[in-house]
């Protein structure tokens, strides 16, 4: 008896983890986002978790695909607020023209 129905989507699940991780981690570094280890975490263990409830239980793929992509979603609103300039805007101004 197989531990996992489909091994080669276990496998896969694995490798788009680690993939996940070490691409978000070299992302925060790149861009200076605060503890990029913490933050390739975040984004890695939801995919995980996305992959796993796709093998071992029986829930609908909708949810399956919300909780895998949680994590990237919240890198990037973190990413945003690390990179991103306070730009007051002015009622009849265009943004970036000054």
């Amino acid at each position: 008896m197989a531990l996992v129905a489909s091994p080669g989507i276990a496998l896969a699940g694995v490798i788009a983890t680690v993939g996940v991780f070490v691409a978000i981690r070299w992302d925060a570094v790149r861009v200076e986002v605060g503890r990029p280890t913490l933050w390739g975490a975040i984004a890695a263990v939801p995919v995980l978790v996305g992959f796993s409830m796709y093998l071992f239980v029986a829930v609908p793929m909708t949810g399956v695909i919300v909780t895998a992509n949680t994590g990237l979603v919240l890198y990037g609103f973190e990413r945003e607020i690390a990179t991103g300039e306070e730009e007051s805007l002015e009622p009849g101004s265009l943004p970036n023209r000054k």
